[in-house]
């Protein structure tokens, strides 16, 4: 189960637990159940300090999911539980569950720690993900660390590739989806702050308050992708005050698998990125303000200071200030896309795309992202459909050619989307226009894959700075923007090229020419 390689790693991370943990295991014939007792066998070896339990002879193994596990703390008794194999982008979600139910201190804020034992109630969450997916574990891992602080907290990671009755049956079509007390509490990525806002009332406020009274910036960073990572070192380095506001670190690239294409680094993936990107900007004295977003950005006649606006009302003060808002993925805009978002509309297929195991599903666009998914989902799925509204793909060759190879995908070229539909729950179909003939066909399909570029993160900045006709942010050789004192970088802004190593120069730029503004108002 683990190689040589990783065994190693784990044995040097399992010495840092300080008190016992206990695996209590649920199997039944299965051959994932074989994986989980070999895994769990080598885990034991590694550590004394971590034994096995077989939970098939307990009286709770009737109520429990097979396979499944429970890391439980010897010392406080708090539980956290796997339904499933926790390998893949998971395995690090089980690590961690071992070192913190170990004792091993957890990375948070001594002021989130208390919010978190505070929190007056009983809560059993669940969290559906997939093992391909890389924004699941930030959720599994925040609402485990909440398990392993609060003994009235209780979580289950469930691999819905594994259990797909309870995924049918709870129209989970969407990865990570959290339920709360068997009721559907969130879906997509969110952060523990974001979880703490919705079931701590007073949460929100406190936050508020405390940004508000944080003193005026000199350079502050409104993004938290590439280009705000880069933009946040470069200014740090100047000995300038610091700040970076994001409603995610990381933006875009988390959700990105493979990069091949960063320059000396040959292969990584979007979270491991993020990951090294975050260390970095820890590295220097940058304020980040996680899980926060812009509502407005003005600059102040009077003062002089640019005044960034949040959702929850606080307002963060800067002399100088870098847009890195990023984009999103492009929606398709038909009738039933927003009603079935969630339900069999999805724009994430390695997140998503092990839920519609072994059914048909389609890819929408027939660019290098599109035939990218088509040919990942084709390992998975029954059948793959490619539409395309232009009359040829736009994808390299090479990953044309493959698509083409696979059986199990049909690529459809002038075929211009006009609605999704459904039975109410979940998609049934599509409807797509001929635009050679005019003829229109309708699609049986159980998932829809948007694949269609991206847009710019722009709407709060409408009408008050200046922006191209596709929303982007217009800016000059120095990221300078039509607001004195704010400047602009990465994919949200007008470059021709939207690529990671791209943003992260335009962030670096756009740092430079704040700082140059910066010395010349001193002057």
């Amino acid at each position: 189960m683990l190689d040589t390689n990783l065994q190693t790693q784990l044995k040097s991370y399992l010495e840092n637990l300080k008190t016992p943990v206990e695996l209590i295991t649920f199997t039944d014939n299965s051959p994932k159940a074989q994986e989980l007792s070999q895994l769990v066998a080598q885990i034991t070896e590694l550590s004394s300090l971590v034994s096995h339990t077989n939970g098939n002879d307990t009286p709770q193994a009737a109520n429990e999911r097979h396979p499944s596990m429970i890391v439980k703390s010897v010392a406080t008794g708090s539980e956290i539980r796997f339904a499933g194999l926790p390998m893949g982008h998971e395995f690090t979600s089980l690590v961690m569950a071992l070192l913190h139910s170990g004792s091993h201190p957890l990375k948070l804020e001594p002021a989130q720690i208390e919010q978190v034992r505070n929190l007056d109630g009983s809560f059993e969450f669940e969290t559906y993900i997939s093992l391909s997916c890389q924004n699941c574990p930030d959720v599994v891992q925040a609402l485990n660390m909440m398990a392993a602080i609060n003994p009235n907290i209780k979580h289950t990671m469930i691999d819905g590739a594994l259990f797909q009755t309870e995924v049918f049956d709870r129209d989970v079509m969407a990865v990570p989806s959290v339920f709360l007390n068997g009721e559907s509490f969130s879906q997509g990525r969110v952060s523990l702050s974001d979880i703490l806002n919705k079931v701590d009332s007073n949460a929100g406020e406190r936050q508020a308050n405390a940004l508000a009274e944080k003193d005026n910036f000199d350079f502050l960073v409104v993004g938290g992708g590439p280009a705000g990572a880069a933009a946040a070192i470069y200014a740090a380095r100047k000995g300038i005050t610091t700040g970076l506001v994001a409603d995610r670190f990381g933006g875009q690239v988390s959700d990105t698998m493979a990069i091949e294409n960063f320059i000396s680094v040959k292969a990584t993936q979007g979270p491991q990125l993020v990951a090294s990107l975050e260390e970095h900007v820890r590295d220097y004295d940058v304020d980040i303000m996680n899980s926060n977003k812009a509502s407005q950005v003005k600059r102040n006649e009077q003062t002089g200071l640019v005044e960034v606006s949040l959702e929850n009302g606080a307002v963060l003060k800067s002399k100088s200030v870098v847009l890195a808002t990023g984009a999103r993925w492009r929606e398709m805009n038909v009738p039933g896309e927003s009603e079935y978002r969630g339900k069999g509309v999805a724009y994430c297929p390695h997140c998503d795309g092990p839920l519609f195991k072994g059914k048909p599903v389609a890819v929408i666009g027939g660019g290098n992202s599109g035939i990218e998914a088509a040919i990942d989902l084709a390992g998975i799925v029954e059948h793959v459909t490619v539409l395309e509204f232009a009359d040829t793909l736009r994808a390299d060759d090479v990953l044309v050619k493959k698509a083409k190879s696979l059986n199990n995908v049909t690529i459809i070229t002038n075929a211009q989307t006009t609605d999704v539909i459904g039975n109410g729950k979940r998609v049934t179909g599509l409807n797509y226009n001929d635009r050679i003939t005019g003829k229109n066909h309708q699609v049986t399909l159980a998932g829809i894959f948007v694949q269609i570029g991206l847009m710019p993160n722009t709407e709060f900045l409408q009408g008050d700075i200046e922006l191209t006709n596709r929303g982007e942010i217009i800016t000059g050789s120095r990221g300078e923007t039509s607001i004195e004192g704010v400047f602009a970088a990465g994919d949200v802004t007008n470059s021709p090229y939207k690529q990671i190593i791209i943003a992260m120069g335009s962030g670096a730029n756009a740092a430079l020419g704040a700082f140059d503004y910066l010395i010349r108002q001193e002057s």
